[in-house]
């Protein structure tokens, strides 16, 4: 058996965002989410969100892309709520984030994930892990691979759960 740690933070909308997850709802969604990231061979650390959207922290295979595992989850639990008829229509949005952690980060992500509901109420979310976009953002401080040759160390500006202006550089 391989060894493997592919440690993602996932966020994706309802359709439109609409406020498509309720109370009635929410456990029976969560239920199916984490019953398929279990059979694709994914370990779910932490899920959670608001009534728009969802956040999971997940250990996910190398060998599945996070494409094809993020679609078949949106795709049982949308059809497993639509099928349970305790709603009148779900759907999610196309589209989702993924952001790769480290094990230093995991920790924070899954308190991050956890606390979704506290710091929607309080208004102390992380706006950029907040917001979809319809178009494909990869990373925009990306060098030129013939510049990447002289540099030694490759990172990112500062913690990745910490707003920017929190950050001293």
């Amino acid at each position: 058996m391989p060894f493997w740690r592919a440690y993602y933070h996932l966020i994706w909308a309802t359709k439109n965002r609409e406020p498509l997850i309720t109370p009635g709802i929410e456990r029976q969604l969560y239920a199916h989410l984490i019953h398929v990231a279990a059979d694709l061979g994914s370990y779910v650390y932490a899920l959670d969100g608001w009534t728009d959207h969802v956040h999971m922290v997940a250990a996910v295979p190398p060998h599945l892309a996070i494409s094809t595992f993020i679609k078949r989850l949106k795709g049982a639990s949308s059809h497993g709520i639509n099928l349970s008829g305790n709603n009148d229509y779900f759907a999610w949005q196309r589209g989702y984030g993924a952001l790769t952690l480290g094990q230093r980060q995991l920790q924070d992500a899954v308190e991050y994930v956890r606390r979704q509901k506290q710091h929607h109420r309080d208004v102390t979310t992380i706006s950029w892990l907040e917001r979809i976009a319809e178009v494909d953002e990869g990373p925009t401080t990306l060098r030129p691979v013939e510049d990447l040759r002289s540099a030694t160390v490759l990172r990112e500006n500062g913690p990745i759960y910490l707003e920017p202006d929190d950050v001293a550089f």
